[in-house]
Parts: structure tokens; C-alpha cells; sequence
């Protein structure tokens, strides 16, 4: 219905564009000076279902809960999880998206130990799935008194946000809850009950958990809902792996591969190993400039499914 929505605001954008068009040309000449605002929306429709066009996938229509973790090296690979995070928010942001941060753990000295966020609106999942791999960073370290290069890792996550009617089933007696007493920020409360919730699946031996709401039910009602959709997500996997033993294909991306570098020296260069699309400008892709990642991506995978028809 949202993709349908869409087409009929394209055809009534273009009605009213041909119809101002044809008014001009019968001698209303100063239509054609208010057209260029109706021009632009036009287009901005048009690249819209351009890219929503490349996302075709079931639940790529849906948000997106986004999980980072920041790979071995201490501090380093800390706050290079806690830049990916604001990368992640700057581009949701810029997106017209909105976020929330539902479970965080800080750094001992900087940066962050784990966080989970979710990114609210159409398609936020059809465009961060595009993410989910293992993210290189190379650069001289702040926390080095030496000012040697390091490199650094942190795996991105990148779940659907599920629809209630979505049936995955679990059992009560497949989990563990436990309770502890929240860490981040979010006021007096969190800090002096045990409202936090964290929730094990004891047969695949996920995890998640949330402690920004402020009672256990919350937490707990937050934390089942990201297990879901894990849980999904692991199905699909299960699906594709299964298809790919049929059909001798291998998957582009592998959960756990390195999927994109980021230089900032001894030159600057952001690199997608998968489409071999480079930009040159780290700051902006930092500030959450990677749609130019996403659509190169999402465009590789259409054109391959299209040759494998």
C-alpha cells in the first residue's frame, strides 16, 4: 500500500505539472516561473521510486535495528564502533528517519563496548542490510603516544524491525531473563532499580537486551522485540545458505567479512570492497554521507539478479 501511495503522488505531481504546462502555452506564460518548485518535488518523487525500485526484498519496506560491535583492540576499535554509530545517526538523520537508542555500553575509557538503535521509517532496513559486515578503519591513533598507524574492526548488524503478525515462534522455556541495574544514561531512575532486562535464547545463544526504558516491562517488551527479529533474521540466513548449496552460488557477503576500509592515512579513502566504490572525502562519509555506498550496492545486486534470469 506505501509503494502504491507513492505512484499515485508521481502521477498527480505529473497531472498537475502537464496540465500548468498546457495553461502556459495557451497564454499563461507566468505559470511557467512557479513550475520549478513542482519541478523539483517531481524529481525528488522520481529518485524515490528509482531507489525504492532496487529494493525489492521482503521486508525491505520495514525499520531497521542495527547493532554494532567493536572488534578486538581495546580503546581503538572502541571509539571506532562509537564514529560508526554517529555515522549511522548522522545519515538516518540526513534520511528524514527517526532513531532510538535502546541498549548501549560505554567503553572503559572511550568509545563503546556494544549498542543497538533502531531506525524508524520505510525502507530503513532495505537500506542498511547494505551495512551489515565488518568495517575496517586505518589511522594514526589518538590513544597512541607513539602516533603510530592502527588498524581497527567493528561488525555492523543490521535486522527488520517486525511486523506484529509476523510469526516466529518462542518458547518460554528457551530463555533466560535476567535483571541488572542500567549503566547509561537516562536519569535517576534507571540507575537505582534493577530495570534492565537481558534476554539469552539458550538454543542459538543470541542475546539482547535494553535498559533505556524506564521499567522492566518496557525493557523486557524492547529486548524480545529485537530477539525476533534476530531470530528472523537466522532463518533467512538458514534459506540462503540451503540455496546457495543447491544452486553452487556463493553469497556476495558473508557474515563476519570485511566489506569496507576506511583510510585516513597515509591518504584518505573510503573503499567498498564489494562494488570497488571509492570516495575521497572521509569527513563527509563520517557525517553519514553513504548513499553513494548503498545505491552502487543495491544496484550491483540488481543487475546481477537481472543477468541470473
Amino acid at each position: 500500500m506505501r509503494e502504491l501511495d507513492r505512484w499515485r503522488l508521481a502521477e498527480r505531481q505529473a497531472d498537475d505539472l502537464a496540465a500548468a504546462l498546457e495553461l502556459s502555452v495557451g497564454g499563461d506564460s507566468s505559470l511557467l516561473s512557479d513550475m520549478g518548485p513542482q519541478l523539483d518535488a517531481f524529481d525528488r518523487t522520481l529518485s524515490d521510486l528509482e531507489r525504492e525500485n532496487l529494493l525489492s526484498g521482503e521486508k525491505d519496506i520495514n525499520s531497521a535495528i542495527v547493532t554494532i560491535h567493536p572488534g578486538a583492540g581495546g580503546t581503538e576499535s572502541q571509539d571506532w564502533a562509537q564514529m560508526l554509530m554517529r555515522m549511522y545517526l548522522r545519515w538516518a538523520e540526513r534520511a528524514g528517519y527517526t532513531t532510538q537508542v535502546i541498549d548501549l555500553l560505554a567503553g572503559d575509557e572511550a568509545g563503546i563496548k556494544s549498542v543497538t538503535f533502531t531506525v524508524n521509517g520505510d525502507y530503513a532496513y532495505g537500506r542498511l542490510r547494505v551495512e551489515a559486515g565488518v568495517h575496517r578503519l586505518v589511522r594514526i591513533s589518538p590513544f597512541d603516544a607513539n602516533k603510530r598507524r592502527h588498524t581497527s574492526f567493528a561488525s555492523v548488524f543490521v535486522y527488520p524491525e517486525l511486523e506484529d503478525d509476523i510469526d516466529i515462534v518462542i518458547d518460554e522455556k528457551d530463555l533466560r531473563i535476567d535483571t541488572y541495574r542500567a549503566s547509561s544514561a537516562g536519569g535517576q531512575h534507571v540507575n537505582k532499580t534493577s530495570s534492565a532486562i537481558r534476554i539469552t535464547h539458550i538454543p542459538t545463544g543470541i542475546v539482547t537486551q535494553c535498559q533505556n526504558e524506564r521499567s522492566q516491562h518496557q525493557n523486557k517488551e524492547v529486548a524480545m522485540k529485537v530477539l525476533r527479529a534476530e531470530l528472523y533474521e537466522l532463518e533467512q540466513r538458514k534459506k540462503e545458505e540451503a540455496m546457495a548449496k543447491l544452486t553452487g552460488e556463493k553469497k556476495e557477503i558473508g557474515w563476519g567479512s570485511q566489506i569496507r576500509s576506511y583510510v585516513f592515512q597515509p591518504y584518505q579513502m573510503v573503499k567498498d570492497h564489494r562494488t570497488n566504490k571509492e570516495i575521497g572525502n572521509v569527513s563527509a562519509v563520517m557525517d553519514g554521507e553513504i548513499d553513494g555506498f548503498i545505491e552502487a550496492y543495491l544496484m550491483q545486486q540488481a543487475t546481477g539478479a537481472a543477468a541470473r534470469k
